[in-house]
């Protein structure tokens, strides 16, 4: 299989969360110290190459496929109206036939994205896909402390700045939003799992491009005491997503701070949610 490169983080005490989240449902403060062990993390999201092989391995069909459809961003649609709108949000519609292989449905693919973040992906197709590498999901924690790169306090893994020295740091929607015109789009939403300068830990595409599941349910009440190793609640049908994805931007969707989160269902696929990947 395409071998996963993860490396080692050496974990310790970091200020988690934020007090100044745009979302107060969300749940971001208050900020606590927060304690991690030595753990490894993938450098980059699993990308399409690398659940392809999970695939091929084990024959495993996703949530999506066995649904027989996902949600797709209205934009990347010829005629959007022809689909059905989703409950939660007025730009994602229900394509039938959209999976992890068909991002926009039947007629699109993903040979030209094999370096792109595998996107349509469950809690439950994650955890198969770790099941079968003998790895796992990051706790939030985890993935907090890999996102911030050692920058305790900042809102991005370079620093307070969305652009550094002018330049675009990670994959978030640009110009007016849903505004859409294909002519100037990315081809796909994603771009590659390895794209941009990675942070101080050597971790690619720590905001943007994608959603990352994790394995802590959602809440939205922490305590401000501090902690070690800790994880979401026992009980509950919704996960933690982390890290914003190429359709956050500041007039719609601000989450793509280190400190951002949103609650994803058990049971939702879309096409900007993926995963990245942890080993003790």
């Amino acid at each position: 299989m395409n071998r996963l490169d993860l490396i080692d983080l050496p974990g310790g005490w970091f200020n988690m969360g934020a007090d100044d989240g745009p979302h107060k449902e969300d749940g971001e403060g208050p900020v606590r110290a927060i304690f991690v062990d030595r753990f490894k993390i993938s450098t980059t999201a699993i990308s399409n190459s690398n659940f392809r092989e999970f695939i091929k391995a084990t024959n495993y069909r996703t949530l999506a496929e066995e649904i027989g459809s996902s949600f797709v961003f209205f934009g990347f649609l010829d005629t959007p109206n022809d689909y059905a709108s989703s409950s939660l949000s007025p730009i994602w519609r229900s394509v039938r036939g959209a999976c992890w292989h068909a991002p926009e449905g039947p007629e699109s693919n993903v040979f030209e994205r094999a370096n792109h973040p595998v996107v349509h992906i469950s809690l439950r197709d994650a955890l198969a896909f770790c099941d079968w590498n003998n790895i796992r999901l990051l706790s939030e924690a985890e993935w907090e402390y890999s996102a911030r790169g050692g920058l305790d306090g900042m809102r991005f893994p370079w620093g307070n700045n969305l652009r550094c020295n002018g330049h675009k740091m990670a994959n978030i929607w640009e110009g007016s939003f849903p505004g859409f015109d294909k002519k100037k789009s990315k081809k796909f939403g994603t771009v590659k799992v390895n794209s941009f300068h990675p942070n101080n830990f050597g971790l690619y595409n720590m905001i943007g491009n994608t959603w990352e599941l994790v394995s802590d349910r959602f809440t939205n009440l922490h305590s401000p005491r501090n902690q070690k190793n800790p994880h979401g609640p026992l009980n509950g049908d919704s996960f933690v997503g982390k890290g914003g994805s190429y359709l956050c931007h500041h007039s719609y969707c601000a989450r793509y701070r280190v400190s951002s989160r949103q609650a994803i269902k058990f049971d939702t696929t879309t096409g900007n949610i993926g995963f990245r990947v942890a080993s003790d």
